[in-house]
């Protein structure tokens, strides 16, 4: 069965969300900058450190976390600046215009965390954002996913839920915060027997909760791909799994028998833990496990080639998985993606996009990898420090 495909024009379906304006302002490479986009693709070229991805950066900002770069707050602001960096963004999504900003005031890269406004109005973090847009995106730095450390798949995991879930990421770092307090008390000599029950005991209830998302995530993204595969498609399709007891448990138990059991593993496990100077056990160590789905092999086993279109199909499919649960289509950043692919895939990729019904933005060194846009797509070169139309 081919690949659903969202029309933006169908009011049964998700309405297309999209950029409608970027200005940016002391960030990165860019003491001002502004783009207007009118396609649903639009493409930035230019040479090797133009600052191509610095434009994508600043759109992976209007979600909660710290980007598509992992970059703290002061490695985003201008060099020799003030400190200060603010991005702007007009957006539209399913309820409407709205008008997003998010930065921090100058001398302050140390603050921990960065404003964020709605019309010009505070809100709390940049999770507020997502009822009026959702962001995916796929980097060159991706491309060894499948071969990497398991943290690395976790982290890319925690991103597919980010999209669908907006609170994902607090619930994540709390978990983090609740290790890292049991792992401090298993070091006392004689930690406080009650204290410690407390914290395992809110260690399980953020355990469970970070792990069911994680589970339904991933189960609503591989019914997707099982209903949507196509056997024609250059981007095959990956069987999913997660390789976390917890996870597993969340599927066919009750939350609170999981709650229980977790926090069972963690008293039988405390002297192994305070020996080993960690929590051993736990949704802190999941692994996403992947299989390229026409062949059946693991996906650490596959060609580079393979790895990388699967992992295009896999970015593909999540996009549209946020645009079924959200009621409308994530911004799609795609850093670099037609570098390595043959003119075929090329072509293909190209094609699936214009059918993705999202607005999508690509990046790459050579315009004439582009060639087959034109008419398509907005077209943008990118020099040093400023962005004008190809």
């Amino acid at each position: 069965m081919p690949a659903a495909i969202l029309d933006p024009t169908d009011p049964t379906g998700p309405v297309q969300g999209r950029v409608t304006r970027l200005a940016l302002s002391r960030f990165r490479s860019y003491a001002a900058a502004e783009i207007r986009p009118q396609a649903p693709l639009v493409v930035l070229a230019g040479s090797n450190g133009a600052g191509k991805t610095n434009v994508l950066e600043a759109l992976s900002l209007l979600t909660p976390g710290r980007g598509l770069r992992r970059a703290t707050l002061g490695e985003i602001a201008l060099d020799r600046g003030d400190g200060g960096w603010a991005i702007s963004a007009g957006v539209e999504g399913a309820y409407g215009e709205a008008q997003l900003g998010t930065g921090i005031e100058a001398g302050e890269t140390e603050a921990r965390t960065r404003l964020c406004r709605i019309d010009r109005v505070p809100v709390g973090s940049a999770a507020a954002f997502a009822e009026h847009v959702r962001v995916v995106w796929l980097t060159p730095a991706m491309d060894g996913l499948f071969l990497g450390s398991g943290g690395e798949r976790r982290r890319f995991l925690d991103r597919l839920v980010l999209a669908v879930d907006a609170e994902h990421g607090t619930r994540v770092n709390a978990l983090e915060r609740s290790l890292r307090a049991r792992n401090r008390l298993l070091e006392e000599m004689a930690p406080d027997p009650a204290w410690l029950e407390a914290v395992e005991h809110e260690t399980a209830e953020l355990a469970v909760a970070v792990a069911a998302a994680r589970a339904e995530t991933v189960r609503r993204l591989a019914g997707l791909i099982e209903a949507t595969k196509d056997p024609a498609s250059p981007f095959p399709w990956a069987a999913l799994a997660l390789d976390g007891a917890v996870e597993a448990a969340v599927l066919t138990q009750p939350a609170v028998e999981v709650e229980d059991d977790y926090r069972a593993v963690l008293r039988d496990y405390r002297a192994r833990d305070r020996a080993a100077g960690r929590t051993t056990q736990g949704p802190h160590l999941t692994d996403l496990l992947a299989v390229h789905g026409p062949s059946g092999a693991p996906a650490e086993r596959c060609s580079t080639g393979q790895q990388k279109a699967l992992l295009i199909g896999l970015v593909l499919a999540h996009a549209r998985l946020v645009a079924e649960m959200a009621g409308f289509t994530p911004i799609v950043l795609l850093d670099e993606v037609a570098a390595h692919l043959d003119p075929e895939r090329r072509a293909a990729l190209y094609d699936a996009l214009a059918k993705l019904g999202a607005q999508v933005w690509m990046t790459g060194a050579d315009p004439a990898a582009f060639d087959a846009l034109k008419g398509r797509a907005d077209l943008y070169a990118v020099t040093p420090g400023a962005i004008a139309p190809a």
